[in-house]
């Protein structure tokens, strides 16, 4: 009687969990196109920022100024304050994915375009991320991974191919630094996914400590032009900056690592370009062709098989259901 009470409950616990992996998963997914409205709005803001009055480095001072001292209380209130051990954490992630990126970007943006910048620095993460967790974290990515991945360089490729003969051949110091930018992107990415920090710690020592090692250069060297820039272009680059970006869309794509790990999640960041693209049309008059359009549907394909589960995890409730019955 026990024995048969028990062989059911075995058998029940494999569905259960399979329905709390779903849940979680579609949770995970809800964060990442979240992430990724606000990343596509950003490639688009930033770029009609660099491209006015406003220089690359307004952009990173209103993003960190801004975020730290709205995040600022999350981590140094009472009852909240972290190790030195998750400080030291938070400083290399704020190299990864702090001031350094911001910068990598914005010259990448000043030098191509809001397609370009968003089709390159995105795309390319999610590669870096597989491959990186392949070589040094011995991820197992399986075969569908691995031809998601070769269908986002091959999209990647077709969609600068397409970029050259619409508007010209791209500068090649701006690929150069959205390529960087996409190497540190998926290295922050791996790196938290295995720390000890909230979304939210994260986010918040990311902007403290860029704004803590960048503003007073910033300053010192009098780098602004505030002065020449409208109220409502500061207000709208302060809002999307120092909100949206260092707030907001830190804090939801960590969740969306958390939920999802560090593969699935980069892999739905690379639907960027065909967001970023639909934007930069109303917003900056940069209407993709047809050729960049097909490079786009090649790159959502890729992303589709790449943000699948990995091989081990789809294994595991085969096995433990034939333990079971056992």
């Amino acid at each position: 009687m026990a024995s048969g009470k028990v062989s059911v409950a075995a058998a029940v616990d494999p569905e259960q969990a399979q329905r709390k992996a779903s849940r979680i998963r579609l949770s995970g997914f809800a964060w990442a196109a979240l992430t990724v409205m606000i990343f596509s709005g950003w490639f688009v803001v930033t770029r009609l920022g660099v491209t006015r009055e406003l220089r690359i480095w307004d952009i990173a001072a209103l993003r960190f100024g801004i975020g730290g001292i709205l995040l600022a209380p999350t981590v140094v209130r009472r009852g909240s304050r972290l190790s030195a051990a998750a400080w030291g954490e938070g400083l290399i992630f704020a190299v990864l994915w702090g001031v350094p990126f911001v910068l990598l970007v914005a010259l990448g943006l000043k030098l191509t375009s809001a397609a370009q910048a968003a089709s390159v620095a995105p795309t390319l993460m999610p590669v870096f991320a597989g491959v990186f967790g392949w070589g040094f974290l011995r991820e197992r990515q399986g075969r569908s991974r691995w031809i998601g991945y070769a269908a986002i360089i091959t999209g990647l490729v077709c969609l600068v191919g397409a970029g050259v003969a619409a508007h010209g051949k791209p500068n090649p110091f701006g690929i150069f630094a959205l390529t960087a930018a996409a190497a540190m992107w998926a290295i922050y990415t791996l790196l938290f996914r295995r720390s000890g920090l909230t979304p939210i710690q994260s986010a918040a020592l990311i902007c403290l400590w860029s704004m803590a090692l960048y503003l007073p250069v910033y300053l010192f060297l009098g780098l602004s032009r505030f002065s020449l820039a409208s109220p409502g272009e500061i207000a709208m680059q302060g809002i999307y900056q120092g909100v949206l970006m260092s707030g907001v869309a830190l804090i939801t794509y960590n969740r969306a690592v958390s939920l999802l790990g560090s593969s699935a999640a980069t892999a739905v960041i690379a639907l960027l370009p065909a967001v970023a693209s639909v934007l930069a049309i109303p917003v900056l008059g940069e209407t993709p062709s047809l050729a960049e359009g097909v490079s786009i549907v090649i790159i959502v394909f890729g992303v589709l098989l790449a943000s699948r589960p990995a091989p081990a995890r789809i294994a595991a409730v085969p096995r433990a259901s034939t333990h079971s019955q056992t």
